[in-house]
């Protein structure tokens, strides 16, 4: 049994959905930047990397992949949308599957997170409202420039979008995965058409709450068309202030959002905490006084509820034992310990992580952390 008592509640069985986990250490999704070019394709190198850190009966959530070309806020991403990336991913889930895990696509759209360099056709990002971000973004060349100003989506490009997630979803089945999750956190698309801070559109999709989530929803029923409500989850960052986010009345709004995706019956909602509201960002900057989103949260949504940020052994235990999360994601400490479920049964020491190698390179702190047992 090893030091499993001190961590009852983390390695308790958990149904979520049409999974059955073994136990509650989530991997959550990281973008790593390593996508073999041209195409954004997946490769062995990223097989291995999700191969080290499965786990039998343990849920792995995939880096952000874009669901198109213009999709893409960031060089070197995988995507999902050309056959090249589909069989890419296949090396993917069989690592994975074959050492027992699941794994779920984090399906993404960056919105106005991007620049017109990444994009084929050198289109400028598109957003709800034709508002820039402060700041600064990186090229096709991985240099870093100001934010352009996106162009507002026009309300008939809106079902083509739709359409867009709804390909993205089917290719990923036919890559293999045990589910998606609908990236709408973070400042991203279905983000920014959420929240009021970006998404000042006069239409059907802008202005009250029920217009603003409206592409969430009709997003959500596209890839539970294609996948089941049981193979579907959802990221959301009620809190977060990375991409200059913020909601005139968060509490409300996601109480709306939360209630209409308890309605579908989908497989989890996943809830990023204030403290890693700039998770993405490489800070650790947070929203001072915020309380805790799954606190806020958790009785509002039905079902499975996974949350992420900055948590510990003993906090994920905590948080779980308390019923304030049914499971918990980690980040960076997956990063740097493929093996971190059985360190965190058993009590191990982890091995530190080194931000510098977060995103882009190859092995170098990406498939070359130790595992306590070399497998």
């Amino acid at each position: 049994m090893g030091m499993k008592e001190n961590l009852p509640h983390v390695f308790r069985p958990l149904q979520v959905g049409a999974l059955h986990l073994s136990h509650r250490v989530v991997m959550a999704p990281l973008t790593r930047m390593r996508a073999a070019q041209p195409g954004d394709v997946p490769w062995s190198l990223n097989a291995e990397y999700y191969g080290q850190r499965a786990s039998q009966g343990g849920l792995l959530i995939s880096e952000a992949s874009q669901i198109s070309d213009q999709g893409k806020g960031y060089p070197s991403t995988p995507g999902i949308y050309s056959p090249e990336q589909v069989t890419g991913w296949k090396l993917v889930t069989k690592a994975v599957h074959a050492k027992g895990g699941y794994i779920f696509l984090q399906l993404w759209h960056v919105g106005r997170s991007s620049h017109s360099s990444l994009h084929r056709n050198g289109g400028l990002p598109v957003a709800p409202s034709a508002l820039p971000l402060k700041g600064k973004v990186l090229t096709s060349q991985w240099k870093q420039v100001p934010f352009e100003t996106p162009r507002a989506l026009a309300l008939e490009e809106l079902p083509g979008l739709v359409e867009d997630y709804r390909n993205a979803a089917a290719n990923a089945k036919a890559a293999g995965f045990d589910g998606v999750e609908l990236h709408s956190a973070n400042g991203y698309l279905l983000d920014q058409f959420l929240e009021d801070s970006s998404n000042r559109r006069t239409d059907a999709y802008g202005g009250p709450i029920e217009n603003r989530a409206r592409l969430l929803m009709e997003v959500m029923d596209a890839v539970v068309d294609v996948w089941g409500k049981d193979r579907v989850g959802v990221r959301l960052s009620p809190y977060g202030i990375f991409n200059d986010m913020g909601d005139s009345d968060p509490v409300a709004l996601f109480t709306y959002v939360l209630q209409k995706l308890g309605e579908r019956g989908i497989a989890y909602v996943h809830l990023i905490e204030p403290r890693a509201s700039n998770a993405g960002g490489g800070g650790g900057a947070s929203v001072q006084g915020a309380p805790s989103a799954a606190e806020v949260f958790r009785n509002v949504f039905a079902g499975v509820l996974l949350s992420a940020g900055g948590y510990s052994a003993q906090t994920a235990e905590d948080a779980i034992a308390k019923g304030l999360a049914d499971a918990v994601a980690f980040g960076r400490y997956f990063i740097s310990n493929p093996d971190l479920p059985e360190r965190l049964r058993i009590g191990a020491e982890l091995n530190p992580y080194d931000r510098s190698t977060f995103y882009g390179g190859a092995e170098k702190g990406y498939t070359d952390y130790p595992a306590l047992v070399k497998v």
